[in-house]
């Protein structure tokens, strides 16, 4: 396991929130300004106008600002894909540190990722395809913020980061993000439509500020974005996210048993499993307003209603279970995809020993979620 300190902002970052200080406090200057205009103006009374200015106007005029202001700052504070160029860290090169340990671990820099997302934990993990079709862990990264709490994400404006199974192309990576670097989740997805969940402009990005996002420190976020942007120049159409509330073994669904979306986290531990059980991204449905994972009519060439019936019920004929995958040259008696991975459903560690680790101080967070600012995202 290797143990990593957060890299040190660079002096160009440096200047960069040293500039968006000075921006910000002449944004509250102006806010000053402004009402000091609405003072006097609300006090000026010329008889020779026909127009007066009664105290209802006043205070109607002023009540207004507010609200122009207030809104303005939730913009400000909220996960915006709005596009604001800043520098050209998207097009960092992959760190001679990162490609070392790719080669290490007999990976292709522009091999296929796959991300999974631990809430509790607060960690992201890089998954890397090697030659033989089968993902491998690379690393995980400290996740800086999230904001919300266990559970799915239901609607705008609740600040919760989202949990489910997720889809990123190269169209949802924002190089310009006014939170240095950030991708698009996905969400709504057809699961979450399915349910008439609302919501937009849910990412990982960098920054660690977050008000439903996932947001990471500026330096790992410019890492993640380039293996992924590798992956893509490599071949890749997309990469799956798998975002969890915790890591999902037995314990923690036993701990868990009386929360109200149980029956909808079971449904991210199958998939969770499937994972575990074949290391290939599984294949996901929605149908009945759920999420099925390698399900027997994965390959059907029609589409599904998320909110109907699955195929297999009345009217649809069901499709046979992919058959289990064998490495040439192994003995096709044996699982040998049990050979190379472990089983966690009952693993009481938190991390897979696989990853390397860049680790935060064990008392940064706090075991009650409630009472941890950071990762509530409240700022």
């Amino acid at each position: 396991m290797v143990q990593a300190r957060l890299p040190k902002k660079s002096s160009t970052e440096q200047t960069d929130r040293t500039k968006t200080f000075k921006a910000n406090d002449h944004s509250r200057n102006s806010v000053k300004s402004v009402f000091k205009l609405l003072s006097i103006w609300g006090r000026t009374k010329n008889k020779n106008t026909k127009f007066k200015v009664n105290k209802f106007a006043d205070r109607l005029a002023v009540l207004k600002t507010v609200i122009l202001l207030l809104g303005a700052s939730v913009l400000l504070t909220a996960c915006s894909q709005t596009f604001e160029p800043t520098s050209n860290a998207a097009h960092n090169p992959i760190s001679k540190a990162t490609q070392d340990l790719l080669l290490k671990k007999g990976m292709r820099v522009s091999a296929p990722i796959f991300i999974r997302i631990y809430k509790k934990e607060s960690e992201l993990e890089i998954w890397k395809q090697k030659d033989d079709g089968l993902f491998y862990p690379f690393k995980s990264y400290p996740i800086c913020n999230w904001s919300g709490k266990l559970g799915p994400k239901l609607k705008q404006g609740d600040k919760q980061a989202p949990e489910g199974f997720y889809r990123v192309s190269r169209g949802q990576m924002n190089p310009n993000s006014k939170f240095h670097l950030s991708f698009n989740l996905g969400y709504p997805n057809q699961y979450d439509r399915s349910l008439n969940r609302t919501g937009a402009n849910l990412m990982v990005h960098g920054d660690c500020k977050s008000a439903g996002c996932y947001a990471m420190t500026d330096a790992l976020v410019e890492e993640i974005y380039a293996l992924a942007r590798e992956a893509f120049d490599g071949g890749q159409q997309h990469f799956d996210v798998h975002a969890y509330p915790f890591r999902m073994t037995t314990k923690n669904m036993e701990k868990h048993k009386r929360s109200r979306w149980i029956k909808f986290w079971r449904d991210l531990k199958a998939g969770h499993d499937e994972f575990e059980q074949t290391r290939i991204p599984p294949v996901i449905r929605v149908c009945e307003r759920r999420y099925h994972a390698n399900p027997a009519f994965a390959n059907i060439n029609f589409q599904i209603n998320p909110a109907g019936p699955c195929p297999g019920k009345p009217g649809f004929r069901p499709m046979r279970q992919a058959p289990k995958l064998t490495i040439a040259g192994q003995d096709k008696k044996r699982d040998p995809i049990q050979d190379v991975l472990r089983d966690t459903t009952d693993d009481p560690s938190p991390r897979d020993k696989g990853f390397d680790q860049l680790s935060l101080p064990d008392d940064l967070f706090s075991d009650d979620l409630s009472g941890s600012s950071l990762r509530n995202g409240v700022y």
